[in-house]
């Protein structure tokens, strides 16, 4: 069940431009920092996810959203 609430947690957030951006721009600064941001917005929205659970479902993305989070997660 996280991994479902990890991808609705995804579109979610993908869905909101200013939102995205936000984490993106905390990302490059951050990245544990994101991860905990992300955690925080799953609780929320009623879509409780475990930080194992957010970074593969990051990991099986293949879009341009994986390259740029690869380039700033560092640390995740």
């Amino acid at each position: 069940m996280t991994e479902t609430n990890a991808a609705r947690l995804y579109e979610r957030i993908r869905a909101d431009e200013e939102l995205t951006k936000t984490l993106f721009r905390q990302a490059l600064q951050d990245p544990k920092g994101t991860i905990n941001t992300i955690l925080a917005l799953g609780q929320d929205w009623d879509l409780p996810v475990s930080e194992a659970a957010v970074k593969e479902h990051l990991a099986s993305l293949d879009d341009d959203t994986k390259q740029w989070l690869i380039k700033a997660r560092g640390g995740l």
